[in-house]
């Protein structure tokens, strides 16, 4: 359809409203210029009338009289000359006699000397009237009325409006010849920028944006042109995303399928069939925490960690996160210890706290060895409360200590892979500690070791707050 492109409605809706300016202005201005022209002739037709009035008061005389008369008979105008009782003394043509029947009326009336308008509807009446009184020793002796008609001011008018058509004309084709040019000024650099977006949807690189203008089209086009980079970012994570999931799942499920063909061939002995199902179990439960974990990161994307408040006690929580944790690090000789006061409570989502907590000290044991010590602490600060978790393994380079959060980052992938790690438990602990309105980070301790520290401020947001108790 034409009228669906934007040019099109755009140059209609400019169209309709340089022409109803047009119009408007066109308008005001052709009734103010007529009701001047009016104002003009009624003024000068009064003081015509005050001439002759003053003529007369110096010589009131037949001569005087005769020539006032004889004057107006050669010109568009009409004068009527009344004495004191409303009696005509003298006219330059004929008069209506209903008009002259309002003129002789009028004479009872007391009019001021500068003279006044009896009839000034040139739209309607056929003459307009002044009246300029006559007096003459002091005595009032009569009347001027000059009488002009209405048809020369509407002749002077409707040439007016005869003018004002064609140069309402000219400015209406005007209007429609620039249009078309103003219309393609203002779509060209959205035109551009339709073709842009419609490269960033094919999956290419933007070309053509005029990022240099200083107008909102210019803040349209860096908005654009930030979004391809957004876009292509979230290309490549997206990619590498599905490459480690598809990487990470390949492996448990390739241990399961090969152990399991393993223990059910003819002729495996029950000990090797009894180590197969052993792994194929820790396969399986590893592949069980995998897609646990992005489940939880997927919602996290479509609409965060979902946290709901209450007072918590933190050692109360870390007691039951000992209670799971406990036999694992018994098994591997690692001390566990706690340093939290009994009265440190906390504004938290108890079940997802226990979360956090859980991957720190999974993570802390993957990465310490025996016989070292693994710490979680809490203490009161100024702005809140600030948990960590302290271990006494490798630690993390320097250049790594931000990237741990990242998801399916390691920092030692064969070391991680061989713990069992999946890459995801420190990104999912930096989703929920940031849906509590806090912060996690990493460092490594001067002595060896690393420290996990989680930072929740006092009423920030919809996050944690501490210092209860």
């Amino acid at each position: 359809m034409m009228f669906s492109k934007l040019s099109i409605r755009l140059g209609l809706l400019l169209f309709s409203i340089l022409l109803l300016i047009e119009l408007l202005l066109y308008a005001g201005l052709y009734v103010s210029l007529a009701d001047e022209r009016a104002d003009e002739v009624i003024g000068q037709l009064l003081a015509r009338g005050n001439t002759h009035r003053d003529v007369l008061e110096d010589h009131f005389d037949e001569v005087t009289l005769n020539h006032v008369i004889m004057m107006e008979s050669a010109s568009d105008f009409t004068v009527v000359v009344t004495d004191g009782r409303g009696g005509i003394l003298g006219r330059s043509a004929d008069v209506e006699p209903v008009l002259l029947e309002e003129v002789l009326h009028s004479d009872n009336e007391t009019v001021p000397n500068a003279g006044r308008v009896l009839e000034s509807g040139w739209r309607e009446r056929e003459f307009i009237v002044t009246d300029s009184p006559l007096t003459v020793e002091g005595r009032h002796r009569g009347h001027v009325y000059m009488l002009a008609p209405s048809a020369m001011i509407r002749e002077t008018v409707g040439e007016l409006g005869r003018r004002f058509l064609m140069v309402g004309a000219f400015s209406v084709l005007l209007t429609i010849l620039v249009i078309p040019f103003l219309t393609r000024f203002i779509t060209r650099p959205l035109l551009r920028m339709k073709r842009v977006t419609e490269q960033l949807a094919s999956g290419g690189r933007p070309s053509g944006l005029d990022t240099a203008r200083s107008d909102e089209l210019g803040d349209l086009a860096r908005s654009i042109g930030q979004l391809s980079n957004d876009l292509e970012r979230m290309r490549n994570e997206r990619n590498e995303f599905l490459a480690s999931v598809a990487h990470e799942l390949r492996t448990p499920i390739t241990y399961i399928k090969g152990y399991a063909d393993l223990a059910s061939k003819t002729g495996t002995d029950e000990q090797s069939r009894k180590k197969y199902n052993e792994i194929i179990q820790d396969e399986a439960g590893r592949l069980n925490r995998l897609v646990g974990q992005l489940l939880d990161l997927a919602r996290s994307e479509r609409q965060g960690f979902a946290v709901s408040l209450s007072s918590v006690s933190l050692s109360s929580l870390a007691e039951s996160v000992f209670s799971l944790v406990g036999p694992a690090f018994q098994e591997k000789e690692v001390q566990l210890s706690c340093r939290i006061p009994d009265d440190l409570t906390a504004e938290l989502d108890a079940g997802r706290f226990q979360q956090v907590l859980l991957n720190l000290l999974d993570n802390a044991l993957k990465h310490t060895p025996s016989g070292k010590e693994v710490t979680l602490e809490a203490v009161r600060t100024k702005k809140g409360v600030r948990i960590t978790v302290t271990d006494e393994g490798e630690g993390i380079p320097v250049g790594e200590q931000s990237a741990v959060f990242e998801r399916f980052y390691r920092v030692d992938k064969s070391r991680s892979r061989k713990s069992g790690g999946t890459g995801l438990g420190l990104a999912i602990v930096r989703d929920i500690v940031e849906a509590h309105g806090g912060t996690v980070s990493a460092e490594t301790r001067p002595g060896g070791g690393t420290v996990m520290t989680i930072t929740l401020e006092r009423g920030n947001g919809d996050g944690a707050n501490p210092a209860r108790g």
